[in-house]
Order: C-alpha cells, then sequence, then structure tokens
C-alpha cells in the first residue's frame, strides 16, 4: 500500500469513529457530556382529587337520606383559623309527614347538625303547625348556616365559623300564611305564639344549645340552634 493510500485510510478511520461518538450528544440519549442539551422523561399526570368522607360521616350521610332529606356533600374547605366547613352538606329540602317542604338562605352545614336539622323540622315543626295551626310547613326561613365570624363581643370563634349552627327566622305554612319570630313571638295570636314556644321547646330537645327571643335583643328575630345534644336552652 503507498503511502497516499495509507493516508487516506488514516483520514476515513478518524471520521468513522467521530460520527461514532456524536451518538451520545443527541438530545435525550444517555451519556452525554456536561452542557449537553436533554430533555426530561414526561411527567405523569397526577390522579385528580376526589371527595372521600369517612366512615362516621358516610353513616350521617347514610341517615340523612334515609330521613328524605334532599342534599349535596359538600368537599372539606379551610378559610382562616379557627373557619372551615368541615363534612358538611347542603340541605335543598326536607321532609314532613306527608310532603317534603324547602329551606331558604341556608349554606353549608354539618351533616350531624344538618340530621338534627331535619328530625327538629319533621317531628317538631311540620307536626306542631299542623296540630296547632292546622296547615302543614311549605318552608322554613334562615338567616344562614355558615358565616366565618366571631361570638357578638368577643375574641371566640362562633359555631357558625364551623357551619355548626344554623339561625331560623321564620315558617312558611302550606296555606300561604306566614310566621315570623320578631314580629309574632309576642305580638302573634294565641295559635301562633303557642306554636313557636313549642318548636322552640323542642329544638331544646336535639340541639346542644338553642337562643331565641328571650335569651337577649340579639336573638328577637331568630332561633339560634348549635350542635347537638341538649346543654343549654334559653
Amino acid at each position: 500500500m503507498t503511502a497516499l493510500s495509507r493516508l487516506r485510510c488514516a483520514i476515513l478511520l478518524t471520521a468513522t469513529l467521530a460520527l461514532a461518538g456524536c451518538g451520545s450528544l443527541v438530545p435525550g440519549g444517555g451519556g452525554g457530556s456536561a452542557g449537553a442539551p436533554t430533555h426530561p422523561a414526561p411527567r405523569m399526570a397526577s390522579a385528580p382529587q376526589t371527595y372521600a368522607p369517612d366512615a362516621a360521616e358516610r353513616a350521617c350521610l347514610a341517615e340523612l337520606g334515609a330521613s328524605g332529606a334532599r342534599f349535596e356533600p359538600l368537599p372539606d374547605t379551610y378559610a382562616a383559623p379557627g373557619c372551615n366547613k368541615l363534612g358538611t352538606v347542603q340541605l335543598s329540602a326536607l321532609a314532613g309527614d306527608r310532603s317534603s317542604f324547602g329551606v331558604s338562605n341556608l349554606g353549608a352545614v354539618r351533616c350531624d347538625v344538618a340530621k338534627a336539622f331535619g328530625d327538629w323540622a319533621r317531628f317538631g315543626v311540620d307536626r306542631a303547625a299542623r296540630q296547632i295551626l292546622g296547615s302543614p310547613i311549605a318552608r322554613i326561613e334562615t338567616m344562614g348556616s355558615y358565616s366565618c365570624r366571631n361570638v357578638a363581643g368577643t375574641e371566640r370563634r362562633s359555631a357558625h365559623a364551623r357551619a355548626e349552627a344554623i339561625d331560623v327566622a321564620g315558617f312558611v305554612l302550606a296555606d300561604g300564611r306566614r310566621i315570623v319570630l320578631k314580629r309574632d313571638w309576642q305580638g302573634g295570636d294565641a295559635a301562633t305564639r303557642r306554636f313557636l314556644r313549642v318548636v322552640h321547646e323542642s329544638a331544646c330537645k336535639r340541639f346542644a344549645t338553642v337562643l331565641g327571643p328571650e335569651y337577649n335583643a340579639a336573638h328577637e328575630d331568630h332561633f339560634h340552634l348549635e350542635g347537638t345534644g341538649a346543654k343549654f336552652c334559653r
């Protein structure tokens, strides 16, 4: 082989080795040199977060459904220190002995309080309305449930801040009559005043705290129904 031929073979061998080495510089290839561009492996999408009530809440939801109430479970949320909506539902209707009736202006409320509210509405309110006033309930009017606030005049969080209380302002009967606490607790006719006192007494058997017009001026226009189990009634 001549010197020129040997030179040509050496050049060809060098070029071949250089091309082979370029494989390690292909984007995404392994073994790249420092500073070589790389593409990270694609990230797998995280599984969607789903609402999953615990065993106690599932039992409460089952009992609430069995009572005939219409509702939607709500996801747990935190708004501020001491303010949260944990294990809550959104009530849209409650069941009486003979028919369902609505609830106005009610937001998120804890399931156990919603269950007590439904039982009170059926056994304490609807039955009293039929027996005393001669008409079933068509709607319970509330002033709401959840609200991130303190007890008036204190630094202590209200039960409303945990969706554990409902304020009831009045009742609408199926015959069209509307009973309002602020007006009728003292100013209604004898049957209406008796009805309001009966439903107040019934509430005291189901809720932990019940405050009404005789407690103080701040409650002259509503019943404050809080928690479950009899503790304080005024």
